[in-house]
């Protein structure tokens, strides 16, 4: 079982984790906790009537991996719209962010924080390592932060399409992305694994 997920009887799933495996996917799920922000309820009042009908951003993102996890919703798949066309697909992500970005930053940050709990509540096996044990609902919300993690990994390696993601297994030890791209294999081999055992 050691670095992937087996399933485990009756659902859910299990993987066998070193502790300096626990650590990296402890930071990165953290840095992505913090790259998401706070919710709106933490910014607000404290009144939970006001998150649930307060309004999100209507722009996308500045920050170049946030703009991958909330992507607009309306884009040209054909390549580079007419002007006339381009505003109203401006217009319709506009309004379809404005009342979706929040639920989703959420979505997102219960995952994350998911993960860093079941990962803190983890006692060491004695010997620098733990099997991390996970219900199928748990194993959901990992599946989810695996998918931002990568997501998040992705765009700073400038990853858009399986091309590059090829071209990393060539990359040089010297290069000084080389961590991020081990990360990066190593948390696909992750959720491949974790996919693998929520199928029916």
């Amino acid at each position: 079982m050691p670095g992937t997920f087996e399933p485990l009887p009756g659902g859910g799933a299990a993987v066998a984790l070193d502790d300096v495996e626990i650590s990296i996917i402890r930071s990165l799920a953290v840095q992505l906790l913090e790259l998401i922000g706070p919710g709106p309820a933490e910014d607000a009042s404290g009144d939970p009537l006001a998150e649930l009908f307060a309004d999100g951003p209507s722009e996308p993102p500045s920050d170049p991996v946030l703009k991958r996890l909330f992507p607009d919703a309306y884009s040209d798949p054909e390549g580079t719209p007419q002007a006339e066309q381009a505003e109203e697909q401006r217009a319709y992500s506009s309004e379809f962010r404005r009342y979706t970005e929040n639920d989703l930053r959420t979505g997102k940050r219960e995952n994350a924080l998911a993960v860093v709990r079941s990962l803190d509540a983890l006692r060491s096996g004695g010997d620098g390592g733990a099997v991390l044990k996970l219900s199928t609902a748990e194993s959901q919300q990992w599946l989810g932060a695996l998918n931002d993690l990568r997501l998040a990994i992705g765009s700073r390696l400038d990853i858009t399409d399986e091309e590059d993601t090829d071209l990393l297994y060539r990359l040089p030890d010297e290069d000084p992305r080389k961590p991020m791209v081990m990360a990066y294999l190593w948390l696909g081999g992750l959720q491949e694994t974790l996919v693998t055992t929520l199928m029916p």
